[in-house]
């Protein structure tokens, strides 16, 4: 048997509340005082925090004492225009117009509209051994683009691995542009180690620089070498020439395998994070690295449907999605603690 529970704005508070409780998962309401709702969900292996009316971020996450999520200065979650206002989550949606960096004659926001989108309706499934938070955003303009996102992220009792998926209907009747990352930012793992089930040639240094990036002359020499050999940055074990951020970017996925993986294991027998993804749905992904004193991430993996450098980019490369009127795309990924 399976149930929906839609969820209302009045039943977060500052003091937890328990929803739904069972011998394996549990799910709490709460609202941090900046006022942003969040959803708990739990099993007996860990926890994943959610914003259901805020992008439907995933704010926190951990698994057998593992926390995935980046080190940063936010210690709650923070309203703002764009996902530089609040950069403290796991995970958010980057798109769905626009995505990643704009250049400087892009016009959209960095990482688009999506990740702090006011979502208009919040539920919980409850089917079988997991639990899903799911829900709605319109994104309607006049004389603009009209499209429905419904992004949702599944726990499993038991499990340390999240699904994480992303349906975004055209609701206009022209085509409307689509760009689409699953952008997970995870801990940096000092000494952790990389591996996929695609080559390790298939990774090239991005060899653009945005404009929040302000190069060292000994970033611009580590980085001149890992452009010669990407596959060079096999580990971290050099943090101190982390800052600025090393991008590495892997395309059409497709002409390796059907379904892609990335890992990064922990030295000394430590936990082993994976990210798993189609290439039909998915067929770029980016490398994420930064170590500095306010912010440390190893994002080894970030499924996207094009580079995140931007609308125009995108449209130049010809990797830019023209989603049909009426038409709907599916994302899916899993990514946790493997076991």
């Amino acid at each position: 048997m399976s149930a929906v529970i839609y969820l209302q704005r009045s039943q977060f508070t500052e003091r937890p509340v328990c929803l739904v409780e069972s011998a394996e998962l549990s799910v709490t309401l709460f609202k941090y005082p900046s006022g942003i709702e969040a959803v708990t969900l739990r099993n007996s292996r860990g926890f994943v925090t959610l914003l259901p009316y805020y992008g439907q971020m995933i704010w926190d996450a951990q698994f057998d004492g593992h926390s995935l999520r980046m080190d940063n200065p936010f210690n709650e979650p923070k309203w703002g225009e764009s996902v530089v206002d609040t950069y403290g989550c796991f995970a958010f949606h980057s798109g769905l117009l626009s995505n990643g960096c704009p250049a400087p004659d892009d016009v959209h926001p960095l990482h688009g509209e999506m990740p702090c989108a006011r979502m208009d309706r919040a539920f919980l499934e409850l089917s079988g051994n997991g639990v899903t938070l799911g829900g709605d955003y319109e994104y309607v303009k006049g004389f603009g683009h009209h499209y429905r996102a419904s992004p949702s992220v599944t726990l499993n009792g038991g499990e340390t691995l999240l699904t994480i998926s992303m349906a975004v209907t055209n609701l206009a009747s022209v085509a409307m542009p689509l760009q689409y990352m699953c952008h997970m930012n995870y801990a940096y793992v000092p000494h952790a180690a990389f591996s996929q089930n695609i080559p390790a040639g298939a990774f090239e240094l991005r060899s653009s620089i945005p404009g929040h990036v302000h190069p060292t002359a000994q970033w611009l020499e580590y980085t001149a070498g890992l452009a010669r050999n990407p596959a060079a940055l096999g580990a971290l074990d050099q943090p101190e020439y982390y800052d600025p951020e090393i991008v590495f970017f892997a395309d059409d996925l497709a002409q390796y395998t059907a379904r892609a993986e990335f890992f990064m294991q922990a030295p000394g027998g430590g936990p082993r994070f994976v990210t798993r993804f189609d290439t039909g749905q998915f067929n770029y992904a980016t490398r994420w690295i930064l170590y500095n004193g306010d912010q440390k991430v190893a994002a080894f993996a970030l499924p996207a449907t094009c580079r995140p450098e931007g609308q125009l980019a995108a449209s130049r490369a010809g990797t830019l999605i023209q989603l049909a009127a009426g038409a709907t795309r599916q994302f899916s990924v899993v990514t946790g603690l493997d076991n």
